[in-house]
């Protein structure tokens, strides 16, 4: 029996290779001779340099940066010298894990450090930058990275706009650099709300980055502003096109300032790692993610394998730490397993997920 192991990361516990590894060794407990291939995998959010650097034999590369809140850090991208390819996550300057405590702060926290690492790449002589847009801490809209590329922002008196995402409101002019030339960047998202309304970054993403109702208000205003004033000075608009809400609107940012690409970020990853040739010779397939729930539908990388093993005609089953019971969700699969242990709070089940990913790999293998 040949099984292809296809999982993204369990977001606060194990990496996709981890609970790849974890999945294999329950199998091989019960089926010694099946022929195991593991492709862990990412769909934009967090892992994905991770992920396609380790696929395409690239290394880690350092640069300063600053964090959200302007604070110096040292980040890193993936970065693949044969292809000049260069890629990135715009986590790991602006991400929610630069936060502790209650630091949230989305009329202050900015992409300037994600300008920062393109143009670090730029140097390095990239031909080409992915960037995974998943696990934002910003709704700028692109404002910090675009001021990084050398973009200049004024208010109607002519003051240049530098700090609060608020004062976007102001904006009345914008300049672009003289000599900025980018290469190919492909914008990775696993959402693909707009920039503006009720599916748009503020409203669907701001509360978990700490927007209170009135700064709800106040980002959205800052954000139409700033599409307007694009529209009008940079001759383009972008605002509704699909996944420009994505990372607090930094794919509207990277689209409208830096001529951008947005794709679904699991078929960037799937092409980087040849998924699709891998499944052709195998029996079954087996993916997972910390949470099943509707979201997986948008681009997760559970859908994806699900989508690409049924239109290949295999059979697909899915380890998760959680799930709902969206019927929707489920019937992608031919069997759905939860790690989550009644009696055991989130925090035990996190803690707990390399062995219960072994025992319940244990239990499908018994079924097969």
């Amino acid at each position: 029996m040949k099984i292809l192991i296809a999982p993204d990361k369990f977001k606060g516990s194990l990496s996709a290779r981890e609970v790849a590894e974890n999945i294999a060794a329950g199998l091989r407990d019960v089926l010694p001779d099946a022929k195991i291939d593991m492709v862990p995998m990412a769909d934009g959010g967090e892992g994905t340099a991770e992920v396609i650097g380790d696929a395409l034999g690239g290394s880690w590369v350092n640069c300063d940066a600053h964090d959200p809140l302007g604070r110096q850090i040292d980040a890193r991208y993936a970065w693949i010298e044969h292809r000049k390819l260069a890629v990135m996550e715009m986590s790991e300057a602006a991400g929610m894990r630069r936060f502790s405590g209650g630091e949230r702060d989305p009329l202050r926290a900015n992409t300037f450090g994600v300008g920062e690492m393109l143009l670090d790449a730029l140097q390095r002589g990239a031909r080409e930058i992915v960037i995974g847009l998943g696990g934002s801490a910003t709704n700028d809209g692109g404002f910090g990275m675009a001021r990084a590329l050398g973009f200049r922002f004024f208010s109607g008196n002519d003051h240049e706009l530098t700090s609060a995402i608020s004062e976007l409101q102001k904006l009345r002019r914008i300049q672009s650099p003289r000599n900025l030339s980018l290469p190919e960047i492909i914008a990775a998202v696993d959402v693909r709300n707009p920039l503006l309304g009720k599916n748009g970054a503020t409203r669907v993403f701001g509360p978990q980055k700490g927007a209170r109702e009135d700064k709800i208000d106040v980002l959205e205003r800052a954000l139409t502003t700033l599409a307007d004033v694009v529209a009008k000075d940079l001759n383009v608009d972008y605002r509704d096109e699909p996944g420009a809400g994505a990372a607090g609107g930094l794919g509207f940012g990277l689209i409208s300032f830096c001529g951008a690409k947005i794709r679904p970020g699991f078929d960037v990853v799937a092409e980087a790692v040849k998924l699709e040739t891998k499944m052709k010779d195998i029996d079954l397939i087996i993916t997972g993610e910390g949470s099943l729930d509707a979201q997986t539908l948008e681009g997760k990388t559970p859908a994806g394998v699900a989508q690409l093993a049924r239109r290949l005609g295999k059979r697909v089953f899915a380890i998760v730490g959680r799930a709902s019971e969206d019927r929707s969700v489920r019937e992608i699969f031919d069997k759905v397993y939860v790690l989550a242990q009644p009696g055991m709070s989130e925090k035990e089940n996190m803690a707990h997920a390399a062995e219960l990913l072994w025992e319940n790999a244990r239990e499908l293998a018994k079924k097969l």
